[in-house]
């Protein structure tokens, strides 16, 4: 499987930086959570997120731009009607045009990130910048270092989709492009992530380089600290609805890996099958020179096998292409999940320590410290944000099933019926074979 040949890339011009405030700063983590959507029949969620507002620390900072895209409306090619919620979309990014680039050192691919928005953080209506691998995975964790509270979507792996051995082939290119697409449209659809500085910079700076460079994140140091405080202590037990929620992941991703499993070996034994079919096939179209009568109903069975073959290969490919990958993300999406439910540990854990350092002190009236009641906001605040993604994540779920589901449903229909059809369709040739007779 040979690859597109390599393309030149398009210029583009730097531009100044700007400063960007961000539109939740200040409002309210119920807000920022999208907090009005339908709990999830799946766990049992409960509602009550304290008795106090939680105010999320979004504040914003300067962020790069880059030269807006081709005159072309990126209108033209989106679908406007895919509102959220009933919610005109404010923000629209596409990822697309892959091409390979040949240097001494490396050979690697890039994609074209092409975004519109009306949104007042964007200096300009459109941009197109061009992206590789690397650069969503410095976003990715950028968006984990500043959004500690927040499920983060996940990449696709790195460098190995099981199935394909070439990186550089079309089909991988193209399962990649596809699962790099979902990625950003998950950020994207995101009330909190959507608005973050890093993914602001992403889509828009020149010279993303420049942002890489730059240290640690705050928050980062914060969270080895929190490691720090929290090495010696136990987390004495984790809320109920919270341990629901790890139980649920654990049992989902283990259903999830062995149906992955299968249907790997399902491929497998259907690509063996194919390369029968296409030797079997042959052989009747060569036996058929040597007969007189029987040479037309044996061409028309290798006609049939034929076709039969090529709706096989098309199973196969559908299975591969889009079966299989959606198995993949929400497997490492589960991961992500459990990830933070570490982290919402390591906070509980930090101010459960607090609250015992504090009980030990011989005073009558021990007053709360600050940095206890900070560490209490910091807790309830990933309590908030955990409990909205994971209903968030709940209602993607379900409809990125269904529409799968109902999408192998029609193809193994569709494969049968054109197999029904070929095998129907070879009937009369040898009836009237049998009437001439």
């Amino acid at each position: 499987m040979a690859g597109g040949p390599p393309k030149a890339l398009p210029s583009t011009g730097p531009h100044s930086l700007r400063d960007m405030p961000h539109p939740l700063a200040g409002s309210s983590s119920e807000e920022a959570v999208g907090g009005d959507s339908t709990p999830s029949p799946d766990l049992l969620m409960a509602r009550s997120f304290g008795d106090k507002d939680l105010i999320l620390p979004n504040g914003g900072t300067p962020a790069g731009t880059s030269s807006p895209a081709s005159s072309s409306s990126l209108l033209n090619r989106l679908q406007l009607d895919d509102d959220i919620d009933g919610e005109t979309r404010d923000l629209f990014v596409i990822v697309d045009d892959p091409k390979k680039h040949v240097c001494t050192m490396e050979t690697y691919i890039t994609y074209r990130i092409t975004t519109k928005s009306t949104r007042v953080e964007f200096d300009l209506p459109e941009y197109s910048v061009r992206r590789r691998y690397q650069d969503f995975d410095w976003l990715r964790s950028k968006l984990e270092e500043s959004q500690p509270t927040h499920l983060i979507p996940p990449l696709p792996e790195k460098f190995v989709v099981k199935g394909v051995v070439d990186r550089f082939s079309e089909e991988f290119v193209e399962t990649r492009r596809k699962a790099l697409d979902k990625f950003l449209k998950r950020i994207t659809d995101h009330p909190v992530l959507s608005f973050n500085e890093h993914f602001n910079i992403f889509l828009t700076a020149k010279d993303l380089n420049a942002y890489k460079k730059q240290g640690i994140a705050l928050l980062t140091r914060m969270g080895e600290s929190v490691k720090h405080v929290t090495g010696g202590y136990k987390l004495r037990t984790r809320p109920l609805e919270f341990a629901a929620i790890g139980d649920y992941l654990d049992t989902f991703a283990l259903k999830l890996g062995t149906i992955d499993r299968i249907a790997q070996r399902i491929i497998k034994e259907e690509i063996e099958y194919l390369v029968e079919l296409r030797e079997y096939g042959p052989v009747y179209s060569t036996w058929s020179t040597l007969e007189g009568e029987l040479a037309e109903p044996l061409e028309g069975v290798s006609a049939c096998i034929g076709n039969c073959s090529t709706a096989l290969e098309e199973l196969t490919d559908d299975m591969t292409e889009d079966f299989l990958p959606v198995l993949r993300e929400y497997i490492l999406y589960s991961d992500s999940m459990k990830s933070v439910l570490k982290k919402r540990d390591q906070v509980q854990a930090e101010y459960e320590a607090k609250l015992e350092a504090v009980a030990l002190r011989k005073e009558d009236r021990p007053k709360v410290p600050a940095d206890v009641e900070k560490c209490q906001d910091r807790m309830e605040c990933f309590n908030a944000d955990l409990k909205a993604d994971m209903e968030r994540w709940q209602n993607n779920k379900r409809q990125d099933f269904r529409q799968l589901l109902m999408g192998m449903a029609d193809k193994n229909i569709q494969y049968y019926e054109k197999c029904l059809m070929a095998w129907e369709s070879i009937i009369p040739l040898l009836q009237e074979k049998q009437e001439a007779k």
